[in-house]
């Protein structure tokens, strides 16, 4: 399949304020980048929920990993609106639209995780090439580690993940 090359790449940390990892690293790229970056790409590191990361708490008023749905992106911006809900309608302008030509090609999304599963990579289409490809390569690059990979897919759901706004959503779990 003849597809445009990956250009622009977002990684998240911070999603949920109480979840580290994500969140250390984002701010050590943010200050010293040139180990992600790439020849011909944008990479940019960004923390998404940075009042919750400073309250070290998993949101503020509402869980910034559901809101993504084209009701919520398409609220309009009055005073009392979520701060999570405001949050992905700027994430959305600068990583988007979601669906369209314009999004990040992809999105990594950093987690963390309470359950003893190790480093899970999560995939929400199984008919995702590139997203496959991409996840067999991590996989062997990291063995004999193991890295699983969790698919997520529904038929009749649509995700409202902050990552959902790229072409390619990848989540990533560590315990």
């Amino acid at each position: 399949v003849d597809k445009p090359p990956v250009r622009r790449v977002a990684i998240f940390g911070g999603t949920h304020g109480n979840e580290l990892s994500g969140v250390f690293l984002v701010k050590h790229w943010q200050e010293n980048g040139a180990e992600i970056q790439r020849t011909g790409m944008e990479v940019k590191p960004f923390l998404t929920n940075p009042r919750a990361v400073k309250k070290c708490t998993r949101y503020i008023d509402c869980d910034l990993n559901r809101v993504f749905d084209p009701d919520n992106l398409g609220r309009t911006v009055v005073e009392d609106i979520p701060y999570e809900v405001r949050r992905a309608q700027e994430i959305n302008h600068i990583f988007g639209p979601k669906g369209s030509d314009e999004a990040y090609d992809l999105i990594f999304d950093l987690h963390n995780t309470t359950s003893n599963m190790g480093g899970t990579l999560i995939l929400e289409n199984s008919r995702d090439d590139f997203t496959i490809q991409m996840f067999h390569y991590i996989k062997t690059a990291l063995a004999p580690e193991r890295c699983p990979v969790l698919l997520i897919e529904h038929p009749s759901l649509k995700y409202a993940t902050t990552r959902s706004v790229a072409k390619h959503p990848v989540g990533k779990y560590e315990k």
